[in-house]
């Protein structure tokens, strides 16, 4: 097979097993659309958006809710349907496996590590948005751990532009995303846990969010190195928060401080 073969991978499973798959697909691609709309009209209600007269169910522990929206479905579930539905041929080859792993790097960290390290804004938050995250993330990391455990790459797929340059910007995107979010919680060290202070440094200089665009670059660099219409749902869905959180964010900061710098943008550098 050519190293630049337009499709590098085969996707052999039974009927079921196929509409299975791209049926969670196609509800991902609805999920991330309306998404996309109802984060653009009115931000989530947590964080430094969450409002006491704001009514999603009974209130839980922060850090709970975290590990619960994110840690099951990002690695419990992740492990299970790639070891036990996915194929022999698949699961152990060196491509795959390099896919899963920096899959658990990412949501090890996001599941276990981030909750229990971040200084919350908010103690607690309430059920409805726990729920409202495990629910998707249960979706799309079944996609995408049935995709990687279950598609078989080329041998040279190694070699291929589109896997070295995915792997390259998960792993920048990775090391921005952790840097941004280190230095957030730093920032709730210089004073309560409800405060909020300008960040400045690196990429703060330039964006307001430099985490959402660290993520949003290893989303965009798993896409391209998996090729799979699995990881484009997963990327638009993550786009879906990114981009009108972020506004909002950058919104509630110029609101907040007057001193705020005029030269930033919310989530891409000099773009937007």
């Amino acid at each position: 097979m050519a190293v630049f073969e337009a499709i590098p991978w085969t996707f052999d499973v039974d009927s079921i097993h196929f509409w299975i798959h791209y049926g969670f697909v196609i509800l991902g691609f609805v999920l991330a659309v309306v998404s996309m709309v109802v984060q653009c009209m009115k931000p989530a209600p947590y964080g430094r958006h969450q409002q006491s007269h704001d009514s999603w169910g009974p209130m839980i522990n922060q850090r709970l809710g975290h590990i619960v929206s994110d840690f099951i479905p990002g690695v419990i579930l992740f492990i299970l349907v790639y070891f036990l539905y996915g194929s022999e041929d698949a699961r152990f080859g060196y491509t795959n496996q390099t896919f899963l792993w920096l899959w658990l790097l990412h949501y090890i960290h996001r599941g276990i590590i981030h909750p229990l390290l971040m200084r919350y804004s908010q103690k607690e938050v309430s059920l409805g948005i726990t729920l409202g995250g495990l629910f998707p993330n249960l979706i799309f990391s079944f996609v995408c751990s049935d995709w990687i455990g279950s598609a078989v790459y080329a041998d040279n797929y190694f070699y291929d532009p589109r896997f070295i340059l995915g792997i390259i910007l998960f792993v920048v995107g990775y090391i921005i995303n952790k840097w941004a979010d280190a230095k957030l919680r730093r920032l709730r060290n210089q004073g309560d846990n409800q405060g909020y202070h300008i960040p400045y440094g690196g990429l703060f200089e330039v964006i307001s969010c430099p985490n959402y665009f660290g993520e949003m670059l290893e989303w965009t660099g798993w896409a391209l190195g998996t090729w799979s219409l699995a990881g484009c749902v997963w990327l638009l869905f993550g786009c879906s928060t990114f981009i009108p959180r972020s506004k909002h964010n950058h919104t509630w900061y110029k609101e907040h401080f007057e001193d705020y710098p005029n030269r930033r943008k919310a989530l891409i550098p000099f773009v937007y």
